[in-house]
């Protein structure tokens, strides 16, 4: 009998918080993300924990949003933020946008100036920072701090109704210039930002602050649950401080350690900086750390819960090895995806005992891990393509390839004896030659030989062309934002590598973006988002192995 899994935290708090009857034991949840940028690995994990609470608890999530900042956010970034969330398996139960709220934010501001718990600040954002003081030291007081309930509701009004430039005024709260948590010594409320915003276009040019909108929108939407990352723990007492002084539904906000990844990076700013410098092909390169990127390199989306699950939920942030996510990659990939031929580094094998211009086709097993997966048909003929690494003219001891006297089973097909090798002028190898054993035909092998190696290969005449993307690393450390100087200066020249002309069976001719596949010896393969029928195109998704951890051994 297994062991029931333990309870994360979080579970522990809200089991605590049925059984108490809190909310009446109901759970709701959010997903809040700022449509700034696209969703990385580290949204992933938030995404499966919001969403999967919800649903263990027979509860709610809402996708919510945080477009209060109108320079920076896109419909674009939203469809796509919908499109990941969707394709890691997820619902919402309510489409909801911090800006559905702006009337009502805009009321709970006029609430508190009235309560003479907020008021408009002509500092400049530089005197703002100085007067905020630091930790060992108190802030001083705006010399607006003492302004009349009146006056700061004239100005308010003011600053909505368009009277104000750009940084001109803002709105504070008036908490506590000597508080030590520096975050609670009169934080901003509202900033002026003539800008066009994605959905409410120019009706507004105040827009509220993260610290502001947040509490009272998850407020709003009477969520009961409110998860966050560590950062934001230091939020919590202004996040309590609002709701507190509305007198609002009393949300709560968790925090839980967010995981960040070796080999890459995940903040959004520094994400953008590769995709504006052109270090990227755009936030869906396959190197990237993006759902999008990820899902464009062939990454299943039951590998990012299966990940999501395995790292879990903490209370220290840490950095996670992205072996473990290519780990949960391959285990799902090899489970789910036909092995099928391509020959990365080609030279021909002429069979030379094989009749010209024959052809015979053998049946193929798509997939040993899958009894449904069913079977596929191979040509085979006088001349085929290997991989130029499965033959040496002069071989080490344990070289179980191609190599004059050896003999290896082609996949599928027959036991060959190699003869030999052409070359050209130059010493170059164009041509391997072997002669097949008749007898020794796969699935009815009378032979009685025993072969210690087994290759691919493609038939010559069958085969088509392909443009195969071999990726890697992003960057060459572990974690490039703790490194000396720009983070840029880590990346990994060898991060892609593009094949021009690889040769694949023909059974690839239909392949469709997103198919996945094992190139057999090779790793596993995604047909790429642009890969068309006249021009097919492949990203590798991972290797079979960790070469990566094996090259950082040699080195």
């Amino acid at each position: 009998m297994s062991e029931e899994k333990s309870l994360n935290f979080l579970e522990e708090i809200i089991e605590k918080d049925i059984e108490a009857g809190l909310h009446g034991g109901r759970v709701h949840t959010r997903f809040p993300p700022e449509p700034n940028g696209y969703l990385h690995i580290g949204h992933a994990t938030s995404i499966c924990l919001n969403f999967g609470l919800a649903k263990k608890y027979n509860g709610k999530c809402n996708l919510r949003f945080d477009d209060t900042n109108p320079t920076t956010e896109e419909t674009e970034y939203v469809e796509n933020i919908k499109n990941d969330i969707k394709w890691l398996g997820f619902t919402w139960d309510n489409e909801l946008y911090a800006s559905d709220y702006f009337e009502t934010l805009y009321n709970f501001a006029v609430q508190l100036i009235e309560k003479g718990l907020a008021y408009v600040d002509d500092s400049t954002a530089e005197e703002i920072a100085a007067q905020k003081g630091s930790t060992t030291s108190p802030g001083t007081n705006s010399p607006y701090r003492d302004r009349t309930v009146e006056e700061n509701l004239r100005l308010f009004r003011e600053m909505r109704e368009g009277k104000y430039k750009d940084g001109e005024k803002t709105l504070r709260a008036k908490i506590d210039m000597a508080h030590p948590n520096l975050l609670l010594r009169d934080p901003l409320m509202y900033r002026i930002k003539h800008e066009h915003h994605h959905r409410t276009g120019d009706k507004w040019c105040i827009y509220p602050m993260y610290d502001f909108a947040h509490g009272q929108c998850d407020s709003i939407e009477e969520i009961t649950h409110s998860i966050c990352t560590l950062e934001f723990i230091h939020h919590r007492p202004l996040y309590n401080w609002f709701i507190e002084q509305l007198g609002i539904f009393p949300s709560k906000q968790y925090e839980f350690a967010r995981r960040n990844l070796t080999y890459t990076v995940m903040s959004k700013r520094k994400l953008l900086q590769l995709v504006n410098e052109g270090h990227v092909a755009g936030w869906d390169d396959p190197r990237m750390p993006t759902i999008s990127g990820m899902r464009r390199r062939g990454y299943p989306a039951e590998a990012f819960i299966r990940f999501s699950d395995t790292i879990g939920i903490a209370k220290r942030e840490n950095i996670v090895d992205i072996g473990l996510l290519e780990f949960c990659v391959r285990e799902h990939l090899n489970k789910t995806t036909n092995r099928v031929m391509a020959v990365l580094d080609p030279v021909k094998l002429v069979v030379t005992n094989y009749a010209e211009g024959a052809t015979e086709w053998f049946t193929a097993e798509n997939n040993p891990e899958d009894e449904t997966s069913g079977t596929r048909q191979i040509p085979f003929t006088r001349e085929l393509w290997i991989e130029r690494e499965d033959f040496m003219e002069e071989a080490p001891k344990k070289f179980f390839r191609l190599t004059p006297g050896n003999m290896v089973r082609l996949k599928s097909a027959y036991i060959v004896k190699c003869d030999g090798c052409v070359k050209d002028s130059d010493g170059n190898i164009t041509e391997v030659h072997c002669t097949y054993l008749p007898e020794s035909k796969s699935g009815n092998d009378t032979s009685g030989l025993t072969v210690k190696g087994t290759i691919h290969w493609v038939s010559v005449q069958h085969a088509r062309t392909a443009e195969v993307r071999l990726y890697d690393r992003l960057f060459r450390v572990e974690d490039p934002s703790n490194e000396d100087g720009d983070f840029k200066d880590y990346i990994n020249p060898d991060s892609m590598q593009v094949l021009p002309a690889v040769y694949i069976e023909p059974a690839l001719a239909d392949a469709k973006p997103g198919d996945r596949m094992q190139f057999m010896r090779k790793g596993y393969f995604c047909a790429d988002v642009d890969s068309t029928p006249d021009k097919l195109i492949f990203n590798r998704t991972v290797t079979l192995k960790d070469a990566w951890a094996k090259e950082q051994k040699k080195g």
